[in-house]
């Protein structure tokens, strides 16, 4: 082990007070991920047409996360970004889920009038003798 060279103890107050504020940083906290803005999902939903136009109110506030974001106020982006997320999250359902339904129906319609069709097959296919009609 090399003990030539003298060590220092790091606890040790140092002597020079002015040194010692020259180098004083404060830690506020690991900032966190840039604020998402998702505006090119925004802007997709915007151009589907969807019902009570979720997508332009979606695009209204990525474009104001995006600003915020450039004016260097990551709190307001970070809120605006998650107002636009769960428009285009509305937007998307909006859209997705009526068709869905309808093609339930439609199927479930379908398979409901083939049964029926079947049913009354023998209806339409009963004889009726020339007694019947006496």
């Amino acid at each position: 082990m090399d003990t030539s060279y003298p060590r220092e103890d790091p606890r040790a107050p140092s002597s020079c007070k002015a040194d010692a504020a020259a180098h004083t940083a404060l830690s506020m906290g690991t900032p966190g991920p840039t604020p998402r803005d998702h505006m090119l999902w925004s802007v997709f939903s915007t151009m589907y047409l969807n019902l009570c136009c979720l997508g332009f109110l979606a695009l209204v506030h990525s474009v104001k996360a995006r600003d915020q974001k450039m004016a260097g106020n990551l709190e307001a982006a970070r809120q605006y970004g998650s107002k636009a997320k769960c428009y285009n999250i509305l937007a998307a359902m909006w859209t997705l889920v009526p068709p869905l339904l309808l093609l339930g129906l439609v199927v479930t319609g379908a398979l409901h009038l083939s049964k029926l069709a079947k049913d009354s097959a023998a209806f339409f296919s009963t004889k009726f003798d020339e007694e019947d009609y006496n």
